[in-house]
This record gives structure tokens, C-alpha cells and sequence, in this order.
């Protein structure tokens, strides 16, 4: 009984989601800032869950920092397809600053058709890059910082896909 207290003391949810506080990035810890409700024309989409090496509601701060990250796409909707992500990922990076030559595509080029219960991850590590999960398996690592700033500005910048859902990620 102790145990299952213990349990549900290091994790939130949001919308039936249990995501945990802590992960790992290149080794290094994160802990939970905040998670938020994708919705599209009133359909529940996906939680997003974005962790830092600290917490901060500073959007600037988070997409800024050079340092450990992951973002965390927890879907709850029935199927989002591939072409449904890219087309969407294609969107955002339209208001994002400008990724390097290439990356976008290659972005694009590890989606994958998910549904309920799958998760797309962005884990970066300085010096490494952004890794990009799917359902479990990475798929690859894109280099650079300034990729990972893009990137990140597509859920926390100036036209994130809501502002819940960022509100959400900046523990809001």
C-alpha cells in the first residue's frame, strides 16, 4: 500500500495520462514542468509534457537553454497519421525560427502513423543534438542547438499549436 503512494506521488496526469516527474537526457536528469492539452477542432489530440533541468514559466527560457530537454507527445486520440504529424510539424516550424537546411525534412522523414497510447519524443543533449523517438524506437538524431530552438518554438513560441497547451508546458 505504502508503494502505490509512493507511485503516485512522482507522477501527474492530465486527461487520464500519467506522465512521470523525472526523465533522462544524455544522461542528465529532467524533471516535469508542466503538461498540456492538444486539441483540434475540439478533438483531445495528445498531452504534451515538457521538461527542463529546472522548471521556469519563462517560454524564452525554456526554448532558450542550452542544456537537457524533452518534450513528450502522449497521444490520446484514436489515429493521427504521418502525413497528418508532418503536415502539422510543416505548419509550426512556418512560425518557428528558421530550422538549418535539411533538418525539417529529416524531422518529417521519422514520423510515423500513432494512435492511442503512443508517444513521439524530442529529447536534446548539448553537444548531441535532438533525438526524436517514436512509439518507443529512436529514429535519429538531429544536430545542433539551433534546431532544437526551432523546434521547441513550434510548441512554445509566438504560435503554438494552442495556448493551452503551451500555458500547459510553462506549468501554467
Amino acid at each position: 500500500m505504502l508503494f502505490l503512494l509512493c507511485a503516485t506521488a512522482f507522477a501527474a496526469q492530465l486527461a487520464g495520462v500519467t506522465v512521470p516527474d523525472t526523465a533522462s537526457v544524455g544522461g542528465q536528469s529532467v524533471v516535469l514542468n508542466g503538461m498540456g492539452l492538444r486539441e483540434k477542432y475540439y478533438i483531445d489530440v495528445y498531452i504534451g509534457a515538457l521538461y527542463l533541468t529546472k522548471k521556469t514559466s519563462s517560454a524564452s527560457e525554456a526554448v532558450g537553454s542550452d542544456t537537457a530537454k524533452r518534450i513528450a507527445m502522449h497521444f490520446i486520440y484514436d489515429k493521427v497519421s504521418a502525413a497528418q504529424l508532418t503536415e502539422t510539424l510543416r505548419e509550426g516550424f512556418g512560425h518557428a525560427p528558421a530550422a538549418p537546411a535539411g533538418t525539417l525534412d529529416q524531422l518529417c522523414g521519422y514520423m510515423a502513423d500513432v494512435k492511442a497510447g503512443d508517444v513521439v519524443a524530442f529529447e536534446y543533449a548539448p553537444g548531441t543534438g535532438t533525438t526524436v523517438t517514436v512509439k518507443g524506437k529512436a529514429k535519429g538524431t538531429i544536430p545542433g542547438k539551433e534546431f532544437m530552438v526551432a523546434l521547441w518554438s513550434v510548441f512554445l513560441g509566438t504560435s503554438p499549436p494552442t495556448a493551452r497547451l503551451k500555458a500547459g508546458m510553462l506549468g501554467g
